[in-house]
């Protein structure tokens, strides 16, 4: 493990010649702030993986299971403050326009920092869509009503989860009660693309053209597992872009990176980026 103040000014000096950064965060960006991540350092899952698009939409017990889940992490997940990383990356965005700011990250932080038109590739949880007529509101609107239609669910605390959630088991899940959209009453989910689902095009194709107009690639906290990240990070290489990494243990992209730091994502990103 490099120190941070080795890390902070190797990636300074890679980062200076650089005015068009396409810069990649994930879940380890967000470790700083309190919200868990997802995978160890091999890359391999820390717990079962999240739910999955068909179990959501087709399984009762399932869809009350993560509502229930989500109720009892979301107080947390909500409370939790941008860090260092996320505040370095804005000013620096502030000061220099030119860069670009993807997240696979669901938790808001670098829109809170005042990071500029972050593409929130993977949806973020503060929103909440109805499936059936498309109709969104806000999280806390939502939690509001779960709140009001299952009071004997308010008192529990669990430890949280990467994805907002609270790690419940062995409770009566076909119990708690999920509100229907206000709207049409139908399915509510939260605006964040679950696993079987397809990243919106729209997304998609910003994060491109942010790519096309770069001339370096930096991937912070993320181990590219997921595709929907990795294909950014192989398409920079195949296009000639230098691409660094800065991330604690393993990445799907080691073998095609031109740097790799492992190292504190908010304590090095404060320094290189000051």
């Amino acid at each position: 493990m490099t120190s941070a103040a080795s890390a902070a000014q190797r990636l300074h000096d890679w980062l200076r010649p650089h005015r068009r950064v396409f810069v990649l965060t994930g879940a380890g960006i967000s470790t700083g702030s309190g919200i868990p991540h997802y995978r160890d350092e091999s890359g391999a899952w820390q717990r079962k993986p999240p739910i999955d698009f068909r179990a959501f939409t087709g399984d009762a017990r399932a869809r009350s299971r993560y509502w229930a889940r989500s109720f009892v992490g979301w107080p947390a997940f909500d409370r939790a403050q941008p860090n260092a990383g996320h505040l370095a990356l804005a000013r620096w965005q502030q000061r220099e326009p030119g860069h670009a700011l993807v997240t696979q990250n669901v938790d808001a932080l670098h829109s809170r920092a005042g990071s500029l038109d972050v593409v929130d590739l993977h949806g973020r949880l503060d929103e909440v869509v109805c499936l059936d007529c498309g109709a969104r509101q806000p999280r806390a609107q939502v939690q509001e009503r779960l709140m009001q239609d299952n009071p004997d669910w308010r008192d529990l605390d669990a430890a949280a989860l990467p994805d907002g959630d609270a790690d419940l088991d062995g409770l009566d899940f076909e119990r708690f009660r999920i509100p229907p959209c206000a709207a049409c009453a139908g399915m509510l989910k939260p605006d964040v693309v679950f696993f079987g689902e397809n990243v919106p095009r729209a997304r998609v194709s910003a994060a491109q053209q942010a790519l096309a107009a770069a001339d370096a690639m930096l991937v912070v906290g993320s181990s590219l597992m997921v595709y929907s990240g990795f294909r950014f990070a192989r398409a920079a290489r195949e296009a000639g872009l230098p691409l660094a990494l800065l991330n604690r243990g393993v990445t799907r992209a080691d073998d095609i990176a031109t740097l790799k730091l492992e190292a504190d994502c908010g304590a090095t990103l404060d320094a290189a980026l000051a």
